[in-house]
């Protein structure tokens, strides 16, 4: 199954702060380019997309969670 991978290390958040709703949660489908979540680095926050559309199988890391690069954040089907 095709995965979105982290393209930059650092903090995966799923919200984009964190009083509001999750960008998506396992089960949604989602469109190639979609946010997914954001990931920061130094302060400075990017925005992790779908690499391609599907149903978002589940997510491979908890939010708050430390990435590295090219590590797989999300299971899409």
């Amino acid at each position: 199954m095709p995965t979105i991978s982290s393209p930059l290390p650092g903090v995966f958040y799923r919200r984009p702060s964190p009083d509001q709703e999750v960008y998506v949660n396992d089960g949604d489908q989602v469109t190639e380019g979609q946010t997914i979540g954001l990931i920061e680095v130094m302060k400075n926050f990017t925005e992790l997309k779908a690499t391609a559309g599907g149903t978002i199988k589940e997510f491979l890391v908890d939010d708050e969670s430390e990435l590295s690069v090219g590590q797989d954040v999300a299971v899409l089907e």
